[in-house]
């Protein structure tokens, strides 16, 4: 009696093929509109990137904006806009910060991390989810900005490009604190250290040239003030959108940022490595 054995073809999936080129951005894309579906359903998110910035937009102007005017020879706008388009970057990316660790805290990086996905994914879909929170914001803020008399100051096609700097300036910013925060988030359990990083943010949000100019700072004061990280920010919106050297203020922005990202970025691979065990 002749028994015979019938073999199934078994197929096993290649160990790099989900960390190959082409799985990159299918995958950061997948994760990318995960955390922003998750943050735009976060009430905590929703407040700080959003309302709590449109709230002292229209506050500041009703209540300093004529006294602001008079004292800066051109409409409040023009520095208050910018301003809070930065400050929303800054407190949204603390408040993905404090959703990331609760979420390592639940283990979920560490689910996902046992799934065919492409490893860089994981932190790369942050700095793109933060990218496209920050340019809605920021194109939001510019909309009731708008309604209240901000404008740019150039023709079609220079207004055009000149709000599309706009925008990419807190996005670039944004994108660099994002990596800053996150970095402390997972280094320091406490949540605390994130919040002492928020008020920080805050007082920092009375001490540039978006709220009143630098001028009427005490001469002891004016230079921290100008050389803040935020001041280059907003200093560079103030040319796009009002007109005026462009170059000297974005070369500071970009400065920071591209400092901010290279400073972190191996310090944050190891702590969310750390993280997932």
């Amino acid at each position: 009696m002749t028994t015979t054995t019938s073999t199934i073809p078994v197929t096993t999936a290649d160990p790099a093929a989900e960390n190959s080129i082409r799985m990159l951005l299918p995958h950061t894309w997948l994760q990318s509109c995960r955390l922003l579906t998750r943050w735009r359903r976060d009430p905590m998110t929703v407040v700080q990137t959003l309302a709590y910035p449109v709230a002292m937009l229209v506050m500041l102007d009703v209540v300093l904006g004529r006294q602001v005017t008079a004292f800066a020879g051109h409409d409040a706008l023009y520095g208050t806009v910018p301003m809070v388009a930065v400050m929303s970057a800054l407190l949204g990316s603390l408040a993905g910060t404090i959703t990331l660790r609760r979420e390592c805290e639940a283990g979920l990086p560490g689910r996902l991390w046992t799934l065919p996905v492409h490893r860089a994914s994981a932190l790369l879909s942050r700095s793109v989810a933060e990218a496209v929170r920050i340019a809605a914001t920021t194109t939001v803020i510019v909309g009731i900005g708008m309604a209240l008399g901000f404008r740019f100051h150039a023709g079609a096609l220079a207004g055009a490009l000149a709000a599309l700097g706009f925008v990419a300036v807190p996005v670039m910013f944004g994108v660099g604190f994002a990596v800053l925060v996150t970095t402390v988030g997972l280094t320091w359990s406490n949540t605390g250290v994130v919040e002492a990083i928020s008020l920080l943010c805050t007082l920092l949000l009375f001490f540039n040239p978006g709220f009143v100019p630098v001028s009427a700072y005490p001469g002891w004061i004016r230079p921290l003030v100008e050389n803040q990280p935020m001041t280059a920010a907003v200093e560079t919106m103030q040319a796009f959108s009002l007109g005026g050297p462009v170059a000297e203020p974005l070369v500071r922005t970009l400065t920071w940022s591209v400092v901010l990202i290279a400073g972190c970025a191996i310090p944050l691979v190891r702590r969310y490595r750390r993280a997932l065990c």
